[in-house]
Parts: C-alpha cells; sequence; structure tokens
C-alpha cells in the first residue's frame, strides 16, 4: 500500500500542474460563462434568416415542378391522339368518342361541340379550351362574296366573257371579292402577274400561283379572264430551234435537244400533246409550256 502513495519529484510536479489546469478551467467557466453561452440575443435573427432560406428553396422547388409539368401549346383538337389526350387528362371513353366522332368525316368546330361529343366536364374544358386554335375560316369566317356574283352566290348562272373583268387590271380588293381568296392570295396573284411585263398569257397561269386550289381556281375564273394578254413570241414546234425552245418555261437545254430528237425520228410532230412523249419532259407543266408553241 505505501508504495502506491509514494511519488517521485517529477510525478508530484505532474499532479500539482493538472491541478493548477483544472483549477484555472473551473475559474474560466464561473467568470466567463458568456465564452462558453450560446448568444441568445443573436438567435432570432438566425432564425429569420433561416426561414427566409427555406422559402427560397421552396419557391425553387415549386418552380422546378412547375417545369417538369407538360406544357401545352395551341392545338386543333379534331386531330387529338390518344397519346395526346392521355397527357391532356381524358379518359379512354371521352378520347373513343372523339375518334368515333371524327371517323364519319365530322369536324368539332367549337369547344361546345367539343364537349359536346367527348362528354368531358366543365371543369375539364376550362382548362383545355383556351388551347383549342381552329382554322381561320371557322373562327372568322368570310362573308359571301359581293358586288358580283361567283359560284357561291345567289346567281347560279355562269358569265359571260364581257360580264368577266379582266384578269391583268383586276385589284386585290376585287379579287378577295371571290370567295376562298383573302389578304395573302390576292398578294400572290398580283405579284405573280407584275413578275412578267404584261401580266398574264392565258387564265390557266393561276395554276402556277402558289396557294390557289382548283376550287378557288375555278370561282375565279368565274367571275375573271384574261382579256389583255401579255405579248409573247410563239415558236413552230417542227422548225424551232434549240436556242428557240430553251425561252421557253420550263424547256432546259435537255428537254431542247430531246424535242428535236424526238421530233427528227417522227419526222415533225403532229400534236402539241405528242410533247407528252417526249424523254424527261416537265408533264405537269405542258398546258403552260404550248402557250409559247403552234404548229
Amino acid at each position: 500500500m505505501k508504495s502506491h502513495f509514494q511519488f517521485s519529484n517529477k510525478q508530484r510536479n505532474g499532479i500539482f500542474l493538472l491541478l493548477a489546469i483544472v483549477v484555472l478551467l473551473q475559474c474560466v467557466y464561473w467568470f466567463a460563462p458568456k465564452i462558453f453561452a450560446s448568444s441568445k440575443e443573436d438567435f432570432p435573427e438566425n432564425k429569420d434568416e433561416v426561414e427566409t432560406f427555406r422559402n427560397q428553396l421552396d419557391s425553387l422547388r415549386l418552380v422546378e415542378i412547375e417545369n417538369k409539368k407538360p406544357k401545352i401549346y395551341p392545338f386543333n383538337p379534331n386531330y387529338i391522339t390518344d397519346y395526346k389526350g392521355y397527357t391532356l387528362g381524358m379518359t379512354n371513353e371521352e378520347i373513343n368518342r372523339l375518334h368515333k366522332f371524327r371517323a364519319t368525316n365530322q369536324w368539332v368546330n367549337s369547344a361546345k361541340d367539343f364537349q359536346k361529343v367527348t362528354k368531358v366536364s366543365d371543369s375539364f374544358l376550362a382548362t383545355i379550351s383556351p388551347y383549342f386554335k381552329f382554322p381561320d375560316w371557322v373562327t372568322n369566317p368570310k362573308p359571301k362574296s359581293q358586288g358580283y356574283s361567283n359560284s357561291y352566290s345567289n346567281s347560279q348562272k355562269p358569265k359571260t366573257y364581257q360580264q368577266k373583268l379582266d384578269l391583268n387590271k383586276a385589284t386585290a380588293s376585287q379579287l378577295r371579292k371571290v370567295y376562298g381568296v383573302g389578304e395573302k392570295l390576292s398578294g400572290r396573284i398580283i405579284n405573280y402577274r407584275n413578275k412578267y411585263k404584261g401580266g398574264f398569257i392565258s387564265d390557266i397561269q393561276l395554276s402556277e400561283v402558289y396557294g390557289l386550289s382548283p376550287e378557288v381556281i375555278e370561282r375565279i375564273q368565274n367571275d375573271f379572264t384574261v382579256k389583255t394578254p401579255r405579248a409573247i413570241t410563239r415558236f413552230n414546234l417542227n422548225t424551232a430551234t434549240r436556242d428557240e425552245l430553251v425561252t421557253i418555261q420550263y424547256i432546259g437545254y435537255d428537254v431542247a435537244n430531246n424535242i428535236i430528237e424526238e421530233r427528227t425520228l417522227r419526222d415533225g410532230f403532229k400534236s402539241l400533246e405528242e410533247l407528252t412523249k417526249v424523254e424527261d419532259f416537265p408533264i405537269k407543266k405542258f398546258e403552260i409550256i404550248k402557250l409559247y408553241l403552234h404548229l
């Protein structure tokens, strides 16, 4: 027992030093408590900052969720596919009703028609109907032509040559009176006419104007015709040279050479229609090409 309580000088010095450090730390703890205590005055301010930061995170999270939602762009409800209807939130029954309706070659022309066909709820219709996009002729139907008649007017009797207006002198406003001709189409007709000094050669050139359907061309021809055709040089198909043929619209050097070879083999053409037998001849432009030829 005695050996356990006997210390050397170094050990005693170490024990005293340890005791001194413990006493010093106790004094510091009791006489300077603010060093170890958290500041309660700053805590409210830190709490506000944390709350602000949390709100910012929540806002960013909501924005991210909103961005991940499928965006809806304007669309024609007549062409809703199964997938499109699913993404919009339509049921299979509602989609099938729409497809069966369209299979009968009928069209939905308003939000009310869409609900009547699909039987969607009022709340769902209110959500998606702002994105419906129908053709202009549905949303803004053009009034029937005024001032003179065409195939859509009350008069079914075709106009005589004298009653028709000259297509080479018609104004854009006059052309727009024809059902199916709007601002763009009337402008294209005028621009095509102005491309050539003297304007149109024949009514057939209306088929060259981009966007004019055969039905619209027929309505235009009911009220207009070329009365003052542009002067052109017409060539004899059986004597025209290659250089003369290439001046004709849609005929290049290769086609011109083919025409001359075919002419030689046939010992001359008997009709203009025989041109359609020439190799690489642009058959779709035959009516335009033959304006420049004769026999």
